[in-house]
């Protein structure tokens, strides 16, 4: 960490985040501050501002891009300890907003319970609009099972990273006439009322989409958005279930019949994503690996610094992901 370094990061704060009128003020070019801000950021190990696009660069609220500007070596090495502090803390607060993954939530905790010091988690299942607003702070993730298009337009200021793929599964008691059938079809299904997830997210569904396109009449009798509920649904005898795969435990649900449906409904993707330009803590990272293990800091680093589109993808080219 150099002090014209932090020189340059005051200038372009106190130059309304203009690194143009900075570079200006300062006497020098703006490449040369660019560089300089770029091998702090390097340094540091977290980027001091969100950029977008070709827009001049905001304040992202790191706490080390709070009044660095006081040019004395004794700052410099405040940083510098304070960024340590925030890189290696192993303990803390994570606020997790998701859809049906609660049940690969909860495996992802009890691991990273083992690996590391306790962390503190609250989850919760609930809709688009309120996991949009959970990842507002530094110790805040989110998942969505979405295809990345999909997830991208509802949730644009996240970073969003593939975890595992998973299926559709249908569930009846062993007793159900389903149950012996040799290939489910959707003719079969459309016999049944079904129980299923809330449709949550805005939009056509791809349930009754899917239905639709085969001339047929989905008829859903209840919907939950957690897996447990609809279990217990379908042990009542109150219609057929489709429930994720991650969603069955082969002891606490060895009463269920569970089908392939893999002939029938087409296989997703559960991303993980955190508030664009926020500091992740080592828990953080520790969690993140818990619950996708080629997340690895290097790897989560890298998307953070690609951004979107065809950079991000790029990076997960060739990466195998997990079937739950």
């Amino acid at each position: 960490m150099k002090l014209h370094q932090l020189r340059y990061l005051a200038a372009v704060v106190q130059n309304g985040l203009n690194i143009t009128t900075a570079a200006r003020k300062l006497h020098t070019s703006q490449p040369g501050v660019s560089k300089q801000l770029k091998l702090l950021e390097d340094e540091l190990g977290f980027p001091l501002f969100e950029r977008e696009g070709r827009n001049p660069p905001r304040d992202g609220g790191r706490p080390g891009s709070r009044g660095p500007g006081a040019a004395h070596s004794r700052e410099a090495q405040n940083i510098r300890r304070l960024s340590s502090d925030l890189k290696d803390e192993r303990s803390g607060s994570l606020s997790i907003g998701t859809t049906h993954n609660a049940g690969a939530l909860r495996a992802a905790e009890r691991r990273a319970a083992l690996s590391v010091a306790p962390i503190r988690t609250s989850t919760c299942t609930c809709t688009r609009e309120r996991r949009s607003r959970l990842p507002s702070s530094p110790s805040s993730t989110a998942s969505t099972s979405r295809s990345r298009p999909v997830a991208t337009s509802f949730f644009p200021g996240l970073v969003l990273l593939p975890c595992y793929r998973w299926s559709r599964k249908v569930i009846v008691p062993h007793a159900h006439p389903l149950a012996t059938e040799r290939e489910l079809s959707l003719k079969a299904l459309a016999r049944y009322p079904l129980v299923t997830y809330t449709f949550s997210f805005g939009g056509r569904s791809s349930l009754p989409a899917l239905f639709e396109s085969a001339g047929l009449k989905l008829k859903v009798a209840l919907t939950a958005s957690d897996a447990d509920v609809i279990k217990t649904y379908v042990r009542l005898g109150l219609g057929v279930g489709i429930v994720a795969s991650m969603a069955l435990d082969p002891e606490e649900d060895r009463d269920l019949a569970v089908l392939d449906a893999s002939n029938l409904f087409a296989p997703h993707v559960t991303w993980i994503g955190f508030r664009r330009g926020r500091l992740l803590r080592g828990f953080m990272y520790d969690f993140l690996k818990a619950f996708a293990p080629h997340l690895d800091r290097r790897l989560i680093g890298e998307a953070i610094r690609a951004g979107s589109g065809e950079a991000l993808a790029q990076l997960f080219v060739g990466i195998h992901l997990p079937e739950r």
